[in-house]
């Protein structure tokens, strides 16, 4: 898959007028609405639900919908935001005591399937259910806040996760969040990333497709 996608992270977007906010984004060239739900439980923030993806979807946005669930437990909420318009939804291992059911009930509800490995969580999880990922995302930062560093360890998590999709010869995504901006964008990639979740680096600059088109040009380069 050599495709990059860019997946703005609405965490930084302005709520007041979401809609319009989100639109706008990807008219500037992002590819995926990134949400990262939060539920002052798993992490210390409370963001958002399925009634804000659903308010998006109803609003027109047709770009695919990326849930980020940093919930505990997960399976409750999962049917929620399928039905509320979520492309793709991702989760913790810890989040669940059951992995393999939590990413079936993903596909039983049309919706494509990933696992989230936090900076310090290990890589065995993905031992026995490389089959029904479609994608994996490396925090590269502590999840909870938005704004953090990039923490650089991260990069060679990636190269063992990148491995990891290429012995399997399945087509997973391999995404990353946390701290990715122009200046370490081609590093990311160099490392395996081809899906960037982005929140500051582009919501809170003044001019979204000048952000975006720095990524691109940087990606470019790799």
């Amino acid at each position: 898959m050599s495709s990059y996608l860019i997946a703005p992270s609405i965490l930084s977007a302005d709520f007041a007028r979401l809609g319009e906010d989100v639109e706008k984004v990807l008219a500037d060239g992002a590819d995926v609405v990134h949400f990262d739900v939060m539920d002052n439980h798993y992490v210390p923030n409370l963001t958002f639900g399925p009634m804000v993806c659903k308010s998006l979807r109803d609003y027109g946005i047709k770009a695919p919908i990326d849930v980020h669930l940093m919930v505990k437990p997960v399976d409750r909420i999962i049917p929620d935001f399928a039905q509320a318009g979520a492309s793709i939804i991702t989760f913790h291992p810890e989040a669940t005591e059951h992995l393999d059911r939590s990413l079936q009930l993903i596909k039983d509800n049309g919706c494509q399937a990933g696992l989230v490995f936090n900076p310090a969580t290990p890589l065995h999880y993905l031992d026995h259910v490389m089959d029904k990922l479609d994608v994996i995302l490396l925090m590269s930062v502590n999840p909870g806040f938005g704004g953090q560093s990039f923490i650089p360890s991260t990069l060679d998590k990636l190269k063992l996760v990148r491995q990891r999709i290429d012995e399997s010869g399945r087509d997973i995504r391999l995404e990353v969040d946390g701290g990715v901006k122009a200046e370490n964008i081609a590093a990311i990639a160099e490392a395996g990333a081809d899906m960037f979740v982005a929140g500051s680096a582009i919501f809170s600059q003044p001019d979204y497709k000048v952000s975006i088109d720095q990524m691109r040009a940087e990606l470019a380069k790799v």
